[in-house]
């Protein structure tokens, strides 16, 4: 069976991804950097799986250690999911994302190249699709102005693949543009466990209910929504995992460049979100209404047919198992990996 190279495989998608891989018959290498993971994930990876992972501490903007794995493993292709992603952060220190989310891309195609690897899937984001484009997004439309330098280095990354896929027309690059994960494994094992205040909506739901945050603050009630909460697509890690191994089984028999969104489809408002999880766990979320944050759009989400077509994937989870996973994880694992 091929050998996937799991790039930031210990994060919060890379882990959920590594398990499903290997529940798939795939040997899975993961090189991560901990910078916003840690390796008590690939234990718990083993410990779901009954496998052991090979796992390098390197960072992908090392070349010659990066190098160092692709020599000692025979890599068959690369999930690249190693990136910095915090929205509101790259704001700030749009250097830092430019550098760090670039250089990893140009490192890793160049090692590829150098050792005759000719298959990558990559994390990009909904964030591409930008302000111009109407909801529901489809793979066909052109990409938009971004709201973010993260945003901005995805919509990039997408351009260094493709031009890197016409000048080599016997490698497959799978671009993967996925919408909201949230959720985690059923197992209560692995999920996702942000360092310092969390960024995204969910993490600081299961923050708040386990008692490590005070309140919730939604950004904007005033949005042209059914409710004026924003709304957007949320998947459960897992469907988005499991999208990953098909995208594999696709980029293993084509070459060129495909895009596939993953989502569901159906955008659920902020509000319905923290309603749906105080309902499905009966625990009550201290919530309030704030001013509206920089760069939020009112809706995003996905017409996912394309990957239902070509790949034969679909989303089988509900809000309501998003919530109940999430909760099953945050509430046995009230600091993360860090119990």
């Amino acid at each position: 069976m091929a050998n996937i190279l799991l790039a930031g495989g210990a994060g919060y998608i890379g882990s959920h991804t590594a398990v499903e891989l290997i529940n798939s018959g795939y040997d899975v290498v993961v090189v991560d950097n901990y910078y916003n993971s840690c390796p008590e994930s690939i234990r718990r990876v083993e410990k779901i799986t009954g496998k052991k992972v090979k796992l390098y501490e390197v960072d992908v903007k090392e070349k010659d250690k990066l190098d160092k794995v692709f020599k000692e493993n025979k890599i068959d292709a690369v999930i690249h999911f190693a990136g910095l992603k915090a929205v509101g952060e790259s704001v700030q220190k749009p250097e830092l994302y430019y550098r760090n989310n670039i250089d990893t891309t140009l490192t890793l195609l160049e090692c590829m190249k150098e050792n005759n690897v000719k298959k990558i899937i990559f994390s990009s984001s909904a964030t591409v699709y930008g302000e111009e484009n109407k909801v529901p997004y489809t793979e066909k439309m052109k990409k938009g102005t971004c709201t973010n330098p993260y945003g901005w280095t995805k919509f990039m990354m997408e351009q260094i693949l493709e031009d890197t896929a016409k000048a080599n027309p016997d490698m497959g690059v799978v671009l993967l543009r996925y919408f909201n994960p949230i959720g985690a494994h059923e197992s209560g094992l692995i999920g996702e466990d942000p360092q310092g205040i969390p960024n995204n909506l969910m993490p600081y739901v299961a923050q708040v209910a386990v008692g490590r945050r005070d309140h919730l603050t939604i950004f904007g009630n005033d949005y042209p929504t059914p409710d004026g909460t924003c709304r957007r697509d949320y998947i459960h890690v897992v469907d988005l995992a499991k999208g990953h191994v098909k995208a594999i089984e696709y980029s293993l028999k084509n070459n060129g460049v495909e895009v596939f969104n993953l989502g569901t489809g159906t955008p659920y408002s902020v509000t319905e979100i923290v309603e749906t999880f105080q309902r499905v766990n009966n625990i009550t979320i201290k919530y309030e209404y704030g001013p509206r944050r920089a760069g939020d759009l009112p809706e995003s989400y996905a017409n996912a047919e394309k990957a239902l077509k070509v790949l034969g994937w679909k989303t089988e989870k509900t809000l309501d198992d998003m919530c109940r996973d999430l909760w099953n994880w945050q509430k046995n694992n009230p600091n993360g990996f860090r119990d």
